[in-house]
């Protein structure tokens, strides 16, 4: 039910627009797309490619993850902690430097539920983020 999936990133990426209290022509205008094919894609009339949701997450100052989880073309996964939510959403930092960052996060974590001073719950919802689409194991550029 692709068609579903496109009404639901329209519906999405409008919400975020509208809870960044910014009009369609002003997020247009940021994220470097036609004010028309944006608002299509928020009436659900366009599906957006990958790239698109990329421009508009910076638009939004948004996880680009969050728009293609609701896209599709990623699986949902776990919450972040406030800290993994902050760290993916710095814009001074690279993509390697983030998963850096989130790696001595988790070990870390690991390190205090081993001594015990953290309950299993919190390590193991660390290393459930651990592993997300960004660490595959090369960095990415561009």
């Amino acid at each position: 039910m692709a068609s579903s999936k496109v009404g639901s990133i329209g519906e999405y990426i409008r919400e975020q627009r509208t809870r960044a209290k910014i009009s369609l022509r002003q997020l247009a205008d940021v994220s470097g797309i036609s004010n028309p094919y944006l608002s299509q894609i928020e009436r659900g009339l366009r599906k957006p490619s990958a790239e698109i949701l990329q421009q508009i997450a910076k638009g939004l100052r948004i996880s680009a993850e969050a728009l293609y989880v609701q896209a599709g073309f990623l699986e949902d996964r776990e919450a972040d902690t406030d800290v993994q939510a902050a760290v993916r959403a710095d814009l001074l930092l690279t993509e390697r430097q983030k998963q850096v960052l989130l790696d001595i996060y988790t070990s870390f974590l690991k390190e205090n539920e081993a001594t015990g001073v953290l309950g299993t719950d919190a390590a193991v919802h660390a290393e459930s983020h651990q592993t997300g689409p960004e660490s595959n194991g090369r960095e990415e550029v561009g």
